[in-house]
């Protein structure tokens, strides 16, 4: 589906998951020696020392915040109220890894969303009646209705594009678990060398087979601004721009820009519960999915120990790796280390500069990582009624109520006036809102009648222009913009708000350790 949304969750609640207590236990005991160990607890290096464990590595995770799962965290910020604080829905995380570490068995429960994204018209001049939207789900037949509201034409085009844009995700999806093409191998390798690598060669042959004809078609969509591959199927602008967000989420990009079309790929590319590009919210929030793996791993007799950050890895005098140093000045031997955190923090910052290539660290200081986005987080003692699509009189939540809700989305010039703000060096004046409401389908997040919200937002440039810096004052004028937009199309928002965490580019990198913001690849796990 091209239109999904993205995200992670799960709150953390008594009883203590196995995890934690595996964690008290082991803190004290931290061992001189490990065959393994992973820099960071994110749900990537997790995964990883689940696996190693199972072979009967030895491995120990350290971890420099005082919880586990990396951007993939459920935060009780405000009492009461349990958030995604960063990654916020579940698609992208590979089937494999749900089977072979029987994340079910270790406390997993998810929420499918169906329909899965709602975007409301403003519409100023029409207020004799309701603003129409556009409601997006799995039902084909009632998309078209939506559809059609805007245009036949599109309407009738939009089957024959899911199919399209599903026939790429599946010629796609076998690559992602596929080691790449050694390409040196091949070329200059030995025969044994070149023979083993022609293996590596299949998926690659599977996906050429199943694109077929349209190869050249589709290897637009992977580079061209996804206007360009849009304009070629639709005419409406709430559906265009409604795709486009998928195309832009996350990313400094505009729907003008070449590539875009590929980030609108890789939100379709998901899956949950078998059901292709399904995205859906971890019960309990995405804490949950880390507190699943964190147990699989532990079951197998992993070390996960938080607030013991890693300050350098040792190498010998002959270029071997020896372990790790804390920042506690504890050193910590092993055979292997794996880092999960960014390639930055880990060659610039933690790795001895002498055993690095120069033309390599000169690539990975030049690595743009800037993010768009800033995330605020919301507690709110009512559900948004929005005009175009009214509250029930119970106060229940709607099936709208579930979905990705695309605030400023209705015209893709939208999207470009945002981007273009941000890259003059300032926050969006209309900024780009996907609005997602967890505790619509969990209610384990919030008191009773209460909701959390979150607010993913953009365009916002890690440096402001004019010398100005995100400060508290700059931050909440910010968030008060994007408040006074929600405001429009749903009255009384504001009225309703108990309390708000904003996260700006900075303050995640800060965080979270993500150099430059919050690159939409943590997202969605």
């Amino acid at each position: 589906m091209a239109a999904n949304g993205r995200g992670l969750g799960r709150a953390v609640s008594a009883p203590c998951p196995a995890w934690r207590r595996a964690h008290w236990e082991a803190k004290g005991r931290l061992k001189p020696e490990y065959d393994a160990v992973v820099i960071g607890a994110g749900h990537n290096g997790l995964v990883a020392a689940a696996y190693l464990q199972r072979l009967g590595v030895n491995t120990a995770i350290f971890e420099r915040r005082h919880v586990i799962g990396g951007a993939a965290v459920t935060e009780e910020i405000i009492p009461g109220f349990k958030f995604s604080r960063a990654s916020y829905l579940l698609s992208l995380l590979r089937p494999r890894i749900y089977t072979d570490l029987e994340l079910k068995k270790h406390g997993l429960r998810l929420h499918l969303r169906n329909p899965y994204s709602f975007t409301p018209m403003l519409e100023e001049g029409t207020t004799s009646k309701v603003p129409r939207s556009l409601l997006l789900g799995t039902d084909m037949v009632e998309n078209q209705k939506q559809i059609a509201q805007f245009s036949q034409k599109d309407a009738q085009a939009f089957p024959k594009y899911e199919a399209f844009m599903n026939r790429l995700a599946l010629a796609i999806d076998p690559l992602l678990d596929a080691a790449p093409v050694d390409m040196e191998a091949f070329w200059q390798g030995s025969l044994l060398q070149r023979l083993k690598s022609l293996s590596t060669l299949t998926p690659l042959l599977q996906a050429g087979r199943i694109l077929g004809a349209q190869l050249p078609q589709y290897h637009q969509v992977l580079t061209a601004p996804i206007t360009k591959v849009l304009n070629q199927w639709f005419e409406s602008e709430p559906l265009k721009a409604t795709l486009a967000t998928d195309a832009v989420i996350g990313a400094m990009l505009s729907p003008h820009t070449p590539g875009s079309g590929y980030v609108l790929l890789h939100h379709v590319m998901g899956g949950l519960e078998g059901v292709q590009g399904a995205w859906g919210y971890v019960e309990g929030g995405m804490g949950a999915l880390s507190d699943a793996i964190a147990s699989s791993a532990t079951a197998h007799g992993a070390s996960i120990f938080t607030e013991k950050a890693v300050a350098k890895v040792q190498v010998s005098s002959g270029g071997r790796v020896l372990g790790v140093v804390l920042q506690d000045g504890s050193e910590v031997r092993s055979k292997v280390v794996l880092s999960n955190a960014s390639p930055q923090i880990t060659f610039l910052k933690l790795t001895p500069q002498e055993w690095l290539p120069e033309e390599f660290m000169e690539r990975i200081s030049q690595l743009d990582t800037q993010s768009p986005v800033t995330k605020i987080n919301v507690a709110v003692n009512r559900l948004p009624d929005f005009l175009a699509a009214p509250n029930a009189a119970s106060g229940q939540p709607l099936p709208h109520h579930q979905c990705s809700i695309h605030l400023n989305c209705e015209d893709t010039t939208l999207l470009h006036q945002a981007f273009e703000d941000a890259m003059d060096g300032w926050p969006s004046h209309r900024p780009m809102i996907e609005l997602c409401i967890p505790s619509s389908l969990d209610p384990t997040l919030a008191p009773p009648g209460c909701h959390v919200i979150s607010l993913f937002t953009q365009y916002t440039p890690y440096t402001l222009a004019g010398g100005k810096v995100w400060d508290e004052q700059e931050r909440n004028a910010y968030a008060d913009k994007v408040f006074d937009c929600i405001e429009a199309y749903a009255p009384g928002f504001k009225g309703s708000v108990v309390g708000r965490d904003i996260l700006t580019p900075p303050d995640l990198e800060r965080i979270f350790g993500l150099p430059g913001g919050f690159p939409d690849t943590l997202l969605s796990p």
